[in-house]
């Protein structure tokens, strides 16, 4: 029997308490106000574990409403084990509507992804974070780094990326990649690759990160300036595959149209295929590589 199991048989059996929903909200008002400022907040015990998506799950049953239909990824993969139950959790829980399609949702809760579709100004992003402080990798010292935040000293990430240059040629940091929110606050952008970093400078829609485990929320707001630390004559660049997706899709122009996972298989060999599943689905489909009618529906949501 799981957690969800276990719930009551009634038609909502709410996880999170109103009084709990409202300081949330509060927070994140003042996360808002102020773009990449961490927030402090009373962070609940959740049906799931910490640091598998409690302080996303908190964010998303504080801010859906009535009318709200709701997506729940992992890494760009709709059926995973965290994002079936965090999505059946919620629908359970505040009786909204469910998707796998990005485009119908109103919140989208996602852990190490930003979905390949443009998301518009009535979206909302909720972005699982193991990890909220940018400069735990720098600096260890809780009282310093509230002083390097309060005064804009970023001098030791800026030196540690430049060692890193030095050490290796490159900028090695892949997941996570620091940037600076609204020229103020330099912020993690939680594990998604930097393929995801462009999507989120000046976006239309609101993100929201909450780290559950360090009772952290921060937000960018629409149209808020995002920008990758890099420097002047190390120009900031994406992930880049030479191979494509195993589903066989053609690029007109030989750029990729979305971020490529390597998949291992048994015999040593590995194929690459598009994280975001749904998104390429839909391309598969719109190309004519796939029949709609042998699409099935995904059996957390049946």
């Amino acid at each position: 029997m799981t957690v969800l199991d276990a719930l009551p048989s009634v038609e909502h059996a709410a996880v999170l308490d109103e009084s709990s929903k409202r300081e949330i909200r509060r927070a994140i008002l003042t996360a808002i106000a102020v773009p990449g400022y961490q927030v402090p907040f009373g962070s609940r015990e959740m049906p799931v574990a910490r640091g598998w998506g409690s302080g996303g799950l908190q964010l998303t049953l504080a801010i859906v409403g009535p009318d709200d239909v709701v997506k729940v990824y992992d890494q760009g993969e709709d059926g995973g084990v965290n994002a079936a139950n965090l999505r059946r959790l919620i629908r359970r829980s505040e009786g909204v509507e469910t998707t796998t399609d990005p485009r119908q949702a109103t919140v989208i809760q996602t852990r190490h992804r930003v979905p390949e579709d443009e998301l518009r100004a009535d979206q909302t992003l909720v972005l699982q974070v193991p990890v909220p402080e940018p400069l735990r990798g720098v600096e260890r010292d809780m009282n310093e780094l509230r002083r390097m935040h309060a005064e804009g000293d970023y001098s030791k990430m800026w030196v540690s990326l430049y060692e890193d240059l030095v050490r290796n040629g490159v900028i090695t940091e892949t997941t996570g990649y620091p940037c600076l929110v609204g020229g103020r606050y330099v912020i993690a952008t939680t594990p998604i690759p930097r393929w995801d970093v462009p999507p989120l400078h000046q976006a239309a829609f609101l993100s929201l990160f909450s780290a559950g485990r360090e009772k952290r929320i921060y937000a960018i707001p629409p149209y808020t300036d995002v920008e990758p630390l890099t420097f002047e004559d190390v120009p900031f660049e994406v992930e880049k595959v030479s191979a494509r997706c195993r589903c066989g899709l053609v690029v007109p122009d030989g750029d990729l149209q979305s971020y490529q996972v390597e998949i291992p298989q048994q015999d040593g060999s590995s194929v690459w295929a598009c994280s975001d599943t749904d998104w390429c689905t839909r391309q598969r489909v719109e190309a004519g590589l796939l029949d709609p009618s042998a699409i099935t529906e995904t059996e957390v949501d049946l």
